[in-house]
């Protein structure tokens, strides 16, 4: 077999989005792995699936998962253990441009580091995609919901929906959240019921019409398996646009 030209590789690698490392080749109605490299040099691994009816420029709706403290160990495929990366992986269907990054295990996604990156990492997708920017959907569990609230508190204006599963947020951030869509879940037997119950209501009382509670009976933390398994979920969201705000 004949072998390819040194410069040739150079060539083609020097071609590639100097943003982004690929790990396989993203294609419609599959769920791959990608790294990208952010502003400060640091690499975000994360899943990326593209809905079947993909094309370039067709403006489909984004959704970024954030995923809980368990999968922070292990390769970067425990990040589709749970939530909608694994319902892609087992084969169903999702309309979305679904993100699903790993945060490192020294680190948590409230940080200011990771909250940075994530959006510089949203930002990229969204263009090297040509996605709609009026219907970015933000979700996480655990770990992840409180990174959810987060960076939904600051970045309003970015996100169609918020659904922050089982996670911790800031009664200070009431306001700012009271003009977004957001559905929280959570078990009545988990430790943060109760101030998952007092953020809801916090956000009602600044004046949010937006704002749904579900309250899962006799549950403990892994609130997630039901929420996400939810197609009233995937209906509801499917409602969200920041065209409509």
């Amino acid at each position: 077999m004949k072998s390819i030209p040194w410069f040739t590789i150079v060539v083609l690698l020097c071609w590639l989005p100097d943003a982004f490392v690929l790990s396989a080749e993203p294609a419609p109605g599959q769920q791959v792995e990608q790294r990208f490299k952010t502003s400060d040099s640091a690499e975000v691994p994360y899943l990326l699936y593209l809905p079947e009816n993909y094309k370039p420029g067709s403006l489909l709706p984004v959704m970024l998962f954030l995923h809980g403290r368990g999968e922070s160990d292990g390769p970067l495929s425990v990040v589709a253990k749970w939530g909608p990366p694994l319902l892609v992986s087992r084969g169903e269907k999702l309309p979305y441009i679904l993100l699903s990054p790993q945060c490192p295990k020294e680190d948590n996604w409230s940080s200011a580091t990771q909250q940075a990156r994530l959006i510089e990492l949203l930002n990229s997708n969204i263009d090297r995609f040509g996605a709609d920017k009026n219907l970015v959907y933000l979700t996480g569990l655990s770990m992840g919901g409180s990174g959810s609230w987060r960076m939904a508190a600051d970045h309003p204006e970015r996100f169609a929906a918020v659904v922050p599963i089982c996670g911790r947020g800031d009664l200070k951030d009431a306001d700012n959240l009271k003009s977004l869509p957001i559905w929280v879940f959570c078990g009545d037997q988990d430790q943060v019921f109760k101030s998952n119950e007092a953020l809801a209501q916090a956000i009602k009382q600044a004046g949010s019409q937006l704002i749904r509670f579900t309250s899962l009976e006799n549950i403990g933390h892994n609130s997630w398996s039901a929420a996400y398994a939810s197609p009233d979920l995937y209906q509801w969201l499917g409602r969200q646009s920041r065209e409509k705000k």
